[in-house]
């Protein structure tokens, strides 16, 4: 019997080994996002690369916040909340997030009309409305319906097996 293609000889079992199991889903190259809010606190922003689209008709997102992470409450029921998609040049606002829920200052950005944060600079905005939301394992699935969206042309911000970097256009 055939034992099928060589990739078969590197199986692993995610729940018995989940380093290489993040190793393979670092094989996926995903974009770079920050979703912000406004909470009772202030402005919030999260740097994620759970985003992906859903549907055209009606206009639909999704991302997916950690329930592990100390800002899962203020994202995963925010009634309004903007996704941005990062550009090449925008790791340190990707850091940023990263470290600090309430980042803003010295970053170039304004409230939209319910407040919440919209940043400057990046390729595309999403200002969704909350959906739905659905438990996924220690994550949630957070599906926002779009409002109103913004986008620029520009190279964007990759990340690809635990590392950062861009891809652009031939010349």
């Amino acid at each position: 019997m055939d034992a099928g293609p060589a990739i078969l000889n590197n199986s692993f079992s995610p729940v018995e080994d989940s380093q290489s199991f993040r190793g393979a889903l670092g094989a996926y190259t995903t974009g770079v996002t920050v979703i912000t809010t406004i909470t009772e606190e202030g402005p919030m922003g999260i740097t994620a690369n759970s985003f992906a689209s859903v549907s055209l008709d009606p206009p639909l997102v999704l991302w997916s916040p950690s329930r592990h992470s100390r800002r899962f409450e203020h994202f995963a029921r925010a009634p309004r909340f903007a996704i941005h998609v990062l550009a090449a040049d925008q790791k340190h606002v990707c850091d940023a997030f990263t470290r600090s829920k309430t980042a803003f200052d010295g970053l170039d950005w304004t409230p939209n009309n319910a407040g919440v944060p919209l940043l400057s600079g990046v390729l595309a905005i999403f200002e969704c409305n909350f959906e739905a939301a659905h438990h996924a394992g220690d994550h949630d699935i957070v599906v926002g319906r779009v409002i109103r969206a913004h986008h620029a042309p520009g190279v964007p911000l990759v990340f690809h097996g635990g590392s950062y970097g861009h891809f652009g256009r031939g010349a």
